[in-house]
Formats: C-alpha cells, sequence, structure tokens
C-alpha cells in the first residue's frame, strides 16, 4: 500500500461523480484504502457497475442543494469530480454553468457550513487556452476557449476564493487528458485513446481532425489518481493550485502510431477538417511544483499506459464498440 493510501483508512469521503472514469479509479483506492466511501453521481455519462463494491451510491445531482448539504454533513473529506465534460458543456452551456459552477458552489457551501477537512477540487488543464510558452505553469495567464474550460476555472476560483475568503481548506488538480482502463470506448463522451483503439482494433483509418500534429499531454489514470489523493493530505497542499500530467508533448498523430503498437497492428491515420472545438494547438504541463509540494511523481509512460488502456480494451470486450467522432481533448 502506498503511502498516500495509508492516509484513508476509517475515513468517511464523499466523492462527487464517483461513477465516471476517474472518479471510479478514486473510489476503488480510497475503497481498498479502508475509506468508508460514498459516491453521488446522477449518471449522466458514468456507469453504476464502475462503482466498487464497498462504496455506498447515491444516485442525484450535484444541482440539488439538499441533497448534496446532507451527504457533506456526512462525511470529513470531499473529492468533487462531478461535471459536465467539455462535449456536453458546448452543446448546452447553461446545463454547464448549473452543473460545474452552480454544483460546485453547492459542494462549497455545504463543506464550510459542515467544517469538513479539506475538499479537492478536480480542474482541467483546458483552462490555458493556447499557452503562451510551454510547458505551462499554474500561474501562466488563462484563456479559456470552451463553455466547459470557463465553467471548470470558475469552479476553481470558486474553491480558491472560499478558502481565502472563509478558511475552508481546498486543493484543485488541474488533469491533463486522462487515459487508462475503465475508460469506456462505449461511451460517447470518451477520450481520444477509447475512440482510436477501437477503430485500430477494427482495422478502420484513424480520423483525425486537423493535420494532427496539436500536442496534449497524456496522463495515465493511476497517476492521476494518486495525485488527487496526495492533494486531501499534503499539509502544503491547502489553498493551491497543481498540474496534474507528465510533461511530456505528444502530437495525436504519435498518439494515432503508439496506440497501433500498443495493440500490434498497422494504423491507417486519416486526416480530416478541424473543428472549433479542437482550437487548442499544443498542451504540455509543467508539474514541478506537485512534484515539489504533493511529492508526486507520475510512473506510467505513455507506451506503458497505452498498452495496459490495450489489454483492458480486449480482455473487456469492447473491441465492437460503435466509433464515435475524434478529438484531441
Amino acid at each position: 500500500m502506498t503511502s498516500p493510501e495509508r492516509s484513508f483508512g476509517g475515513r468517511r469521503i464523499l466523492v462527487t461523480g464517483g461513477a465516471g472514469f476517474v472518479g471510479g479509479e478514486l473510489t476503488r483506492k480510497l475503497v481498498e484504502a479502508g475509506a468508508r466511501v460514498t459516491v453521488l453521481d446522477d449518471l449522466f455519462t458514468g456507469k453504476a457497475e464502475t462503482i466498487p463494491t464497498g462504496a455506498e451510491f447515491i444516485e442525484g445531482s450535484v444541482t440539488d442543494a439538499k441533497l448534496v448539504d446532507e451527504l457533506v454533513a456526512a462525511n470529513s473529506l470531499v473529492f468533487h469530480l462531478a461535471a459536465r465534460n467539455i462535449i456536453a458543456s458546448t452543446t448546452n452551456p447553461r446545463d454547464d454553468f448549473a452543473t460545474n459552477i452552480g454544483g460546485t458552489l453547492n459542494v462549497l457551501l455545504a463543506a464550510r457550513e459542515n467544517k469538513v477537512d479539506r475538499v479537492v477540487y478536480t480542474g482541467s488543464a483546458s483552462v490555458y487556452g493556447n499557452p503562451r510558452s510551454i510547458p505551462i505553469n499554474e500561474d501562466d495567464f488563462l484563456v479559456p476557449l470552451t463553455p466547459y474550460a470557463v465553467s471548470k476555472l470558475g469552479g476553481e476560483n470558486y474553491a480558491q476564493a472560499f478558502y481565502e475568503s472563509y478558511g475552508l481548506p481546498t486543493a484543485c488538480v488541474r488533469y491533463s487528458n486522462v487515459y487508462g482502463p475503465g475508460q469506456r470506448p462505449d461511451n460517447p463522451y470518451c477520450g481520444v485513446v477509447s475512440k482510436f483503439l477501437v477503430d485500430a482494433h477494427a482495422g478502420r483509418p484513424l480520423s483525425i481532425h486537423g493535420d494532427g500534429e496539436q500536442s496534449r499531454d497524456y496522463t495515465y489514470v493511476d497517476d492521476a489518481v494518486e495525485a488527487t489523493m496526495l492533494a486531501a493530505i499534503r499539509p502544503r497542499a491547502e489553498g493551491e493550485v497543481f498540474n496534474v500530467g507528465t510533461g511530456i508533448e505528444t502530437s495525436v498523430n504519435g498518439l494515432a502510431l503508439a496506440i497501433g503498437r500498443a495493440l500490434d497492428v498497422p494504423v491507417e491515420l486519416r486526416h480530416i477538417d478541424r473543428r472549433d472545438i479542437d482550437n487548442i494547438r499544443r498542451r504540455v504541463v509543467n508539474i514541478e511544483k506537485a512534484r515539489r509540494m504533493l511529492r508526486w511523481t507520475p510512473q506510467v509512460t505513455l507506451e506503458t499506459g497505452l498498452s495496459r488502456t490495450a489489454e483492458w480494451f480486449v480482455r473487456s470486450g469492447f473491441t465492437e464498440a460503435a466509433p464515435a467522432p475524434t478529438r484531441a481533448g
């Protein structure tokens, strides 16, 4: 058992969005560590079967202030992952605002009222927009370019404001393109890795919007979960924001070829029209702050992570999942 896991035994913990990809993996780790975990999820994108045995599941939304207050009152620590994703947020900005900002405010108000030990807010590297320099530091200029990025930054700012104004212990982690086992390709909102796996395994061309040289920093889910757990227990994390990535830049073309190697199949790249949603050209984050203050370092390389993900993908029977449009994330 790793050091962060030893800190959660017997604690009552609320995980919002715990039926989702990262939330489900976080919940599993917490349960394995001996925590008493309650999951709140509206199953908009999550699936109940993602929640491990041993966790209590409440189907509901963070937009329900009364329910949120009841659940927060029964727990001493909150991991807040519930959110609409980039595609749903772009389709319905009003719902995005209600969930990603309004829901976050509900969680923070309840946490303040009930004096929880800490709230860990999971943000997104999308808040940087098109960066002025690479790699991106936490204090670099923020230019969110989508409704999703705007709302995730808004939730993050609320978390920091509650720390500064009310003394509520909070910590924020900005995820950079998390992937790995558990990211189901039958979910229409899944990431590019899962979609590429489906098409590559089926022998279909991998459709890439634009020239494929747009780049991202791909983070294996176990590494993201470990950083999130450390943000809940490290004393120096209070009131801080941390990039969670690898510091390594990978083009979408490079990712597609790496997935072919992971499956041991040839891949054909098909470049199609660029979309407005794919408006960020380069993104790779600086993780030195997390190394220093969380004492966290990512352990899984892209090649290893893709190999593990491909093995899970085939073993879980997702090889015939319907393909969906791809995006860099």
